[in-house]
């Protein structure tokens, strides 16, 4: 679909796997290559924390009950951009992560485009 995505490695932290699907499917329509899913805080934290190489990442706020803060933090640490997904969207936040790229569920493949475009500091590809 576009050069600037093209084999660009993008981490999917999500537990619905409905969800973590339609993002892998979307990812790929991009020509990106979906990494993960993780469907847990923990699997997500080791996959931010691999010496794999990340691109960006699509991270939902809440995975399976637990907060995915220590992930974006492990990401920031690696200076991988990334993209918050909530149902709250970024009011949802806490203040630290406010300004954050971020998604409103339910989202369209041109708002995760957008989202990623932003985060990873492309021109509109």
């Amino acid at each position: 679909m576009s050069q600037g995505f093209a084999g660009r490695r993008v981490l999917i932290v999500e537990d619905e796997s409905l969800v973590a699907m339609l993002l892998e499917t979307i990812l790929e329509d991009m020509d990106c290559v979906p990494v993960g899913p993780a469907s847990t805080v923990d699997e997500g934290l080791r996959m931010a924390q691999d010496e794999e190489p990340i691109d960006a990442a699509l991270l939902d706020v809440n995975v399976a009950g637990k907060q995915v803060f220590p992930v974006a933090q492990a990401l920031k640490d690696r200076g991988v951009p990334f993209v918050f997904s909530t149902g709250y969207g970024e009011g949802g936040l806490p203040d630290e992560w406010r300004g954050q790229p971020t998604l409103q569920k339910p989202f369209t493949e041109a708002a995760v485009r957008d989202a990623l475009i932003k985060a990873m500091g492309l021109a509109d590809v």
